[in-house]
C-alpha cells in the first residue's frame, strides 16, 4: 500500500478512505480489468462462432500474457477469497450468456444444457491459461486451438445444427 501512495502522489489517508487495505484495492483493480477484457471481447452475430470465439480468446490470452503476475495471483492466491471470486465468477457469467446469445438454440432445455457446458468449458479455459502461464507448454495459437476444439466438440452433441461444419 505504500508503494501506491508513494506512486500515485496520494496521501495515505485518502488511499484508505477508498481501498481499507490491499484486498479491496486489489479486488477493484481487478474487476477494472474484468470490465475491460469483457468490453474487449465483443460478439458479433455476422461472424461465424470460430471467428467470435478466436477474437475473444485472442482478446483474454494477450490480456493474460501482459499481466501474466496480476492473472497469477487472481486466479491462485486470493482465490479463496469471495470479493475476487464474485468478479471472477461475474465475469465467466457474462461471457457464458454472450456465448448463449449468438449459438442456435431451439428450445428452452437446450439452452440449459449448453448453458452448463459453457459455464464449464470457461473455467476448464481458465484453469488452462493459468497452468499455460506457469509452464508456456504451447504457442498461443495453440492454447486458443485447443480451447475451441474443446467447446465445439462440447456442444455439438446438444445442438441441432453444427455451430461451425467447416472445423472437425
Amino acid at each position: 500500500m505504500e508503494d501506491v501512495v508513494e506512486r500515485a502522489g496520494i496521501s495515505r489517508a485518502l488511499l484508505y478512505r477508498h481501498f481499507p487495505g490491499k484486498r479491496d484495492l486489489f479486488a477493484a483493480l481487478y474487476r477494472q480489468v474484468a470490465d475491460r477484457l469483457l468490453a474487449r471481447t465483443r460478439l458479433d452475430p455476422a461472424d461465424t462462432l470460430v471467428e467470435q470465439l478466436t477474437e475473444g480468446l485472442d482478446a483474454h490470452i494477450e490480456y493474460f500474457a501482459a499481466n501474466r503476475n496480476t492473472v497469477l495471483a487472481a486466479n491462485r492466491v486470493p482465490a479463496g477469497d469471495r470479493l475476487v471470486q464474485t468478479i471472477i465468477t461475474n465475469e465467466l457469467d457474462a461471457l457464458r450468456e454472450r456465448l448463449l446469445g449468438v449459438l442456435p438454440l431451439t428450445d428452452d432445455s437446450t439452452r440449459e444444457a449448453v448453458s452448463g457446458v459453457l459455464k464449464s468449458w470457461l473455467v476448464f479455459v481458465q484453469v488452462l491459461c493459468v497452468d499455460w502461464l506457469t509452464h508456456e507448454t504451447c504457442t498461443r495459437t495453440e492454447l486458443r486451438n485447443v480451447c475451441i476444439g474443446a467447446v465445439l466438440g462440447a456442444i455439438r452433441p446438444l445442438l441441432d445444427e453444427d455451430p461451425a461444419p467447416d472445423r472437425p
